[in-house]
């Protein structure tokens, strides 16, 4: 499709030169404040392969220490704290946060947007990411790791004389960082919804795209389970509040799953994305569209699904029930089916095409061969009385590295080599890059083949050293020599990475002629697109003739920044329809600032630093209240704007059709999966015990009674507020958030006074605990309204939230449906269930 001229070719270049100066990033030092995605991508890319390698360093390490028998290479306590954090590091700092990097920085050229919705978010996440990354990393170097294995399993680690202070670093560095991934997936989430090329229909969207909207979604409901247990761990650990401890009726089970349910989902969290970018890979060099798009789309959202169904799969020796062990052995076994989908539909695609051997297939082809054997051993262990046998074993260590190494580090070293020319607009050395390959391929078959047989010979896992006459010898010994073929294949990627480039040639724009719109971007440009097409095809390069061109000449919309705002556009969910011209943020040192002092807060909790943790709470709140004030909900100098074409759309929307709204949703569904975790640790309580309140005082139904009746009171008084602000009468409008103000604080007194009143002592017991646990979670989200109560009274005085633009007040009002949600269920079972039993 050719579109009409626009401009002269002089118009063209001044609208280019003004898209450039307002997507420009600083110089010098204030470079660090960018928030663009391409700068953001490249960041936390690079910052999750730096702690990838530093695992990598620790895992050497110990394939040292094990190389030899009765070997004092390391000693126990450096060999547990080096073990912990290479699987910490390798599963929270690189797998997960590698493919949010990649997305951030394809997501905008790949759906042709300009931008992600919220840039800010993004920086914000990735200076969150580093600083809890480089806190946690960095405590090996002051003997302080956490040395409790990467899974943390009470007893042992809320024993502070067994593990230190490494597991508070642990569980409040974690939960720093799980911080970052859930801000990413909002942010990918948003973006693939409501930011997407127009006709760009959701059945047409890249697969890539598909696979990151599936995990992003996995990550809302797979984190939170793991936060709630950090935060019963934590309390456990800071103020001994009994959750895992069986002599005052709390259980070390429900640590393991509550880490199960996040655990095993995040194996497909890792997986799904090296298969999202072998669809992108796979097409290119078969030079044909993928065979059977919406059979590899609903066999990725049917693992995503079958993924919750796993996690006990963890857990067959811990003595569950017979109808348990059957149930979660068949789902175990149930998710081979969509996996084996999109394996089957590459080699159809790859059958259907004429491969080109490329260094980027070899890597992905070689990932699936490894994978699938992963796969295999992974459905032996599913299946219960093996599992009995193999379990906590080499065997397990060797099936976990197949699939996850597999599954996930070959693809992206493959992606490496694939999307570099974007990065650099050249490509990386072929000849390094088979170098590479083949080095990797036979260092990991000779590291973890092995593994398997000593694991089948009896030798256990998370061992320093073994006796010498046992058998095993051997077997390590070959792992070990393995393990540093490997690494000098992985040594060899870095080197062609890093070695300077700028003597070689220029290379083309879309070297490997692929048909997504990613390859329209141009590494020197810090905008998405220049400008953003009309998308009629899922290979739009292929199929749409000199489109590539024309988006580069601006034919399309948003050709240019004459207001001198950095714009995209919002589009529908399912068809992608225009609705909405939105501007996104710009440079700002407040993501540095919010993201460093709620890592301080985080740091001086580790070390009991109680005034200091304060303090840097409070800079915390100021920061990010300025940055919604500042950088959010604006009003426009105008109300539309033409965005070319003849199109003409709003620049302020709100309620559903904003892109504000669907982060608070996506926010809050989170939010919802977290509290839903806390309220499965109260009924598992309930069900292990016969007399779960142990005779102790409960909160009574009067106080928890009254708390429901006050915030439900609030949150009517929040819809009329709304209801008011419509109707034009601001004065009313205050007068009734007032009242919502004044009656969440009298709902806050309540709820607290229930357990108060009767005198429950959290450290005497579990049922105290727990009732404690849910109040607090209760009255912090309802601190959190209060905030938001006052921040639209203020927006409302100060002329920023009128009948016109109340975008505020609606996502506040979306905050407090959730928030009554969570008062209905809290206070129901705290103060009405105890009664029916």
């Amino acid at each position: 499709m050719t579109r009409p001229e626009t401009a002269s070719v002089k118009g063209r270049q001044a609208q280019a030169e003004r898209l450039r100066a307002v997507w420009d990033n600083p110089s010098g030092w204030r470079y660090w404040t960018s928030v663009n995605n391409f700068q953001i991508g490249l960041w936390y890319g690079s910052a999750a392969f730096a702690f990838m390698l530093f695992a990598g360093v620790l895992a050497l390490l110990m394939r040292m220490q094990l190389a030899l028998p009765e070997n004092n290479f390391l000693s126990a306590d450096l060999f547990n704290q080096a073990f912990t954090l290479h699987g910490t590091v390798m599963m929270f700092l690189f797998a997960v946060p590698i493919f949010e990097a990649i997305a951030i920085f394809l997501l905008p050229p790949m759906l042709g947007a300009r931008e992600l919705p919220f840039p800010r978010l993004s920086a914000f996440g990735f200076w969150s990411f580093l600083i809890g990354g480089v806190f946690v990393c960095g405590s090996i170097f002051f003997n302080a790791a956490p040395s409790s294995g990467w899974f943390m399993y009470p007893p042992l680690a809320t024993d502070k004389d067994f593990s230190g202070i490494g597991a508070d670093i642990w569980l409040l560095g974690l939960s720093f960082i799980e911080i970052a991934s859930i801000a990413a997936a909002i942010e990918i989430i948003v973006g693939v919804m409501k930011c997407r090329a127009p006709g760009m229909r959701i059945n047409m969207m890249p697969l890539f795209a598909w696979y990151l909207l599936i995990v992003a979604g996995m990550i809302l409901f797979a984190f939170p389970p793991l936060i709630a247990g950090d935060l019963l761990f934590e309390m456990q650990r800071m103020f001994d509040w009994p959750f895992f401890d069986a002599q005052r009726g709390g259980d070390p089970l429900l640590w393991q799953h509550l880490f199960w349910i996040f655990g095993h989902p995040e194996v497909y969290i890792i997986f799904l994305p090296a298969i999202a970018l072998m669809a992108m890979i796979v097409p290119t060099f078969a030079q044909r569209p993928i065979v059977g798009y919406s059979w590899i789309v609903l066999a990725a959202v049917g693992t995503g699904f079958l993924s919750f169904g796993l996690w006990v799969h963890h857990m067959f020796t811990t003595g569950l029930p017979q109808i348990s062990l059957a149930f979660f052995s068949a789902a175990s076994e149930a998710v081979a089916i969509p996996t084996g989908v999109q394996i089957f539909v590459f080699i159809a695609t790859m059958l259907a095409g004429k491969v080109i051997l490329s260094v980027p297939m070899l890597f992905g082809t070689g990932g699936i061969a490894i994978f699938v054997i992963g796969g295999l051993t992974g459905v032996m262990v599913a299946l219960a009385p093996f599992d009995w046998q193999a379990h906590d074993t080499y065997f397990i260590v060797a099936h976990l590295h197949y699939v996850l190494i597999g599954g996930m580090l070959f693809p992206v070293i493959a992606g490496i080599y694939y999307y570099y020319p974007l990065v650099d607009a050249r490509k990386l050395s072929d000849h390094l890059g088979r170098l590479a390959f083949w080095q990797m391929f036979i260092g990991f078959n000779v590291a973890f083949f092995p593994m398997h047989l000593a694991g089948l010979r009896g030798m256990p896992r998370r061992v320093f050293t073994y006796p010498a006459d046992i058998g095993w010898h051997w077997l390590n010994l070959i792992s070990t020599v393995g393990a540093f073929i490997f690494a000098a294949g992985v040594l060899v990627v870095v080197i062609d990475v890093l070695r300077p480039k700028h003597h070689a040639p220029r290379g083309e724009t879309n070297p490997w002629n692929a048909g997504t719109l990613e390859w329209i971007s141009e590494p020197e440009e810090n905008w998405g697109v220049r400008s953003i097409p009309i998308i009629t095809s899922r290979y739009p390069l292929w199929d749409q003739k000199n489109l590539a061109s024309e988006i580069n000449e601006g034919r399309f919309y948003l050709p240019d920044a004459q207001e001198g705002y950095r714009e995209t556009l919002v589009t529908s969910v399912l068809d992608a329809e225009p609705l909405q011209c939105l501007r996104v943020g710009g440079t700002s040192y407040v993501t540095i600032v919010s993201a460093a002092s709620l890592g301080a807060v985080f740091i001086a909790l580790t070390f009991h630093w109680w005034i200091t943790a304060l303090i840097c709470g409070v800079v915390t709140c100021a920061a990010i209240i300025y940055w919604l004030w500042t950088g959010t909900a604006e009003i426009p100098e105008k109300p539309r704007k033409d965005v070319g074409l003849g199109l003409i759309l709003p620049l302020y929307v709100s309620g559903p059709s904003s892109v504000g709204w669907w982060a608070m949703f996506i926010t809050m569904v989170g939010d919802g999966t977290a509290f839903a975790s806390l309220v499965f640790g109260y009924f598992f309580y309930w069900t292990i015990h016969d007399d779960f309140t142990a005779g102790l005082a409960g909160p009574g139904s009067f106080w928890p009674m009254v708390a429901l009746a006050l915030f439900l009171a609030a949150w009517l008084a929040l819809l009329t507020a709304r209801t008011l602000n419509d109707r034009g009468q601001p004065f009313a409008m205050r007068l009734s958030l007032m009242a919502a103000l004044f009656l969440t604080a009298g709902g806050s007194a309540a709820g607290f006074m229930g357990p108060w009143s009767h005198a429950m002592a959290p450290t005497a017991h579990i049922y105290p605990a727990i009732v404690w646990i849910l109040v607090i979670w209760m009255l912090a989200h309802a601190a959190v309204g209060l905030m938001m109560q006052v921040y639209c009274l203020a927006r409302s005085l100060t002329g920023r939230l009128t009948d016109e633009y109340d975008m505020d007040l609606r996502n506040v009002v979306l905050y407090w449906h959730f928030l009554s949600i969570t008062a209905v269920v809290t206070f129901a079972v705290i103060g009405l269930f105890p009664l029916a039993i």
